[in-house]
């Protein structure tokens, strides 16, 4: 009995790696412009951290100036000040994440769970224009309504009998200043991404949480949080990297040489010692930056490895 033959088997088209890099060209290209932008501007630049272990001279350039290894952070931490501005950098930190880090949680909540989707919307884009207001002009809003003489704050005090309040010359004030204006200037912003997270959420569990009885915060706390609890977690350990920052151009704006007592930080402080000096200090204040960053960085990673522990839901 003849065998029957096995069909012929169809030529399949190889495509080599190399053909198929060349198809996609156009996205490698996309990709390129950002990635030589970091490059150039995030990479490039730490070359420059080899001033904080010279003294550094333009004349003679980084590379040439001498070496005085870890005399720049010695100064540091014996500068008489260090302390007092490490203080200051803690508690504006600190403050702002134990006081600012609920609120878009808590905004993207109630957008959320609106009725009324169009006035969601009007909530979102409101309290989302802020963000875009410049230093210059945030600190001068808050000039004009703390002012003692035309402030409304102090007119509202005057209304009930009460004395104007100096909020900008009391030093135990700046903190609340500084950080209650923030947390109404980046609230809406900060608040998009876990609105974003609150879309994935299925709808039905929502329904089937109603039919068995569950309570609005029942379900807010079960199905709302539990869903974006690993955006919470990440945005809480990429917070704690910019523990010893703080902004900068809002800070310095805001000082003035009655507060400096609570309003110096580290950014400014190093504004003043590495660049507006008379003499000045480039070394010392690349030193001042370093530190402030290792100290990022460690805590990152240790906060990141305490919600591994406990949670599972780290960045890496």
């Amino acid at each position: 009995m003849a065998m029957n033959k096995l069909p012929a088997q169809k030529a399949v088209n190889y495509i080599s790696p190399l053909r198929k890099r060349w198809n996609v060209r156009g996205l490698y290209l996309l990709a390129l412009l950002p990635v030589v932008y970091v490059f150039i501007f995030n990479y490039v630049p730490m070359y420059g951290v080899l001033m904080a272990f010279k003294r550094f001279q333009p004349r003679l350039g980084v590379w040439n100036s001498p070496w005085v290894g870890l005399y720049n952070f010695q100064r540091l931490f014996d500068s008489p000040n260090f302390f007092s501005i490490l203080r200051n950098t803690l508690v504006l930190s600190l403050y702002g994440l134990i006081a600012g880090f609920p609120f878009p949680i808590f905004m993207a909540i109630c957008i959320n769970h609106f009725f009324l989707k169009r006035f969601s919307k009007v909530v979102q884009t409101i309290t989302f224009a802020p963000h875009f207001l410049s230093a210059v002009i945030l600190v001068g809003f808050i000039g004009q309504i703390l002012s003692m003489r035309l402030g409304i704050v102090n007119h509202v005090l005057r209304g009930f009998g009460m004395s104007p309040i100096n909020f900008m010359g009391i030093p135990s004030l700046f903190p609340h200043v500084y950080i209650w204006s923030g947390i109404w200037q980046n609230t809406g912003y900060s608040a998009i991404i876990y609105i974003s997270a609150l879309v994935s959420v299925d709808p039905n569990l929502h329904e089937a949480a109603i039919i068995d009885g569950a309570t609005l915060w029942q379900r807010v706390w079960f199905i709302d949080l539990a869903t974006i609890r690993p955006i919470i977690i990440i945005m809480l350990i990429l917070s704690m990297g910019g523990i010893l920052g703080t902004n900068f151009e809002k800070a310095y704006l805001l000082q003035n040489p009655l507060n400096t007592e609570t309003s110096e930080v580290i950014s400014t402080y190093v504004y003043k010692v590495g660049l507006a000096s008379t003499r000045p200090d480039y070394s010392f204040g690349t030193a001042i930056g370093l530190f402030q960053n290792v100290v990022g960085v460690i805590l990152v990673l240790t906060v990141n490895k305490i919600a591994d522990v406990l949670t599972g839901e780290g960045m890496f």
